[in-house]
């Protein structure tokens, strides 16, 4: 990546902190209700690996922490936090809330509260690409927990056997909600899991945007150029609990929250950016405080005033009204 890659990924990312600082403010101020799974300490994961793959084109599906996915993949965040904030303007109006974000327009193809459910899904995204003969891969991002599922091992088995344009990512953060992953897991090391259905894979530091994008790239490139499906580790941190209900993370020693503390994804790409002379405090300073600046202003601002949905709406989208087959009698 040249500098000035580097410093738009900068920026995305630390607008993906503050973001995500913010939806934890409008939580505790009763605007956002439900469950809500922050991302801080994560972003170089999404960041890095859709920076190699293309953004709004290759389908991407992921877990219940998924707003810096889908505004990665384009997603306007004014809808991702309207939808956080239930409202009529959500990229779900206002239906979905923070665990289901969905964004068809950017092929962003939704973040579910099933733990392991996306892994099937992305072998069918995979497939309707394989069947149409196209050049997008699917892209499916999971923490490390969700490995222990049966769809886990059911799903990387059919992608091997069919050949599938899949990338499984595992962002791995080293706890599912409050268990460590040696409590839980006899593999520890996820990347090795993938070998017992022949896919190839590979560990990469998640904290480094260099470094998730240059195994991103290996991973990108081959499961674009048919050679069938791909798994990727990303060893990374989350800085806050599991969700909001998970406010203490009190599993976790003080000792081992400071150690990953001086790894800070955006921290580490910041000072890289400085030592090479295309960036300064002052500049980073300035930038953080738009941002700051633009989210309430513009993003904030907006969710205030949209409308709540339409209570004469309530059973809108239960049924399949609006499909062709239905409306056509034929089904």
């Amino acid at each position: 990546m040249n500098p000035a890659d580097k410093k738009r990924l900068l920026q995305e990312m630390l607008f993906a902190r503050r973001f995500e600082e913010r939806c934890y403010e409008a939580y505790v101020e009763r605007k956002i209700g439900g469950f809500l799974h922050l991302y801080p300490g994560q972003e170089a994961c999404t960041h890095g690996v859709m920076e190699a793959a293309r953004p709004g084109y290759d389908y991407v599906i992921t877990g219940y922490r998924d707003h810096v996915h889908a505004i990665k993949c384009g997603s306007d965040p004014k809808e991702v936090m309207a939808e956080l904030y239930g409202k009529a303007t959500g990229s779900c109006k206002g239906r979905g809330g923070s665990m289901h974000i969905f964004d068809v327009k950017h092929r962003f193809m939704g973040g579910y509260a099933l733990v392991g459910g996306p892994f099937p899904l992305a072998a069918g995204l995979a497939k309707g690409i394989q069947l149409k003969g196209g050049d997008e891969i699917a892209i499916c991002f999971l923490g490390d927990a969700a490995n222990n599922q049966g769809t886990f091992h059911e799903s990387l088995n059919m992608a091997s056997v069919w050949g599938l344009p899949v990338l499984y990512v595992t962002e791995n953060n080293l706890y599912g909600i409050g268990t460590r992953i040696d409590r839980s897991t006899a593999v520890h090391d996820q990347y090795k899991r993938a070998a017992a259905y022949n896919i190839p894979a590979a560990q990469a530091d998640g904290q480094d945007i260099d470094a998730v994008y240059a195994a991103a790239q290996i991973a990108v490139d081959h499961v674009r150029s048919g050679k069938g499906p791909y798994m990727l580790e990303l060893m990374t941190y989350r800085y806050r609990g599991h969700s909001m209900s998970d406010h203490t993370a009190k599993y976790r020693t003080k000792e081992e929250e400071r150690e990953w503390g001086k790894r800070d994804p955006i921290i580490i790409l910041k000072d890289r950016l400085i030592a090479a002379g295309e960036l300064d405090e002052d500049e980073y300073s300035r930038l953080d405080a738009s941002l700051i600046e633009s989210i309430e202003k513009d993003i904030i601002a907006f969710c205030e005033s949209s409308p709540e949905p339409d209570v004469a709406e309530l059973e809108r989208y239960v049924l399949a009204e609006n499909d062709p087959w239905v409306r056509g009698g034929v089904a």
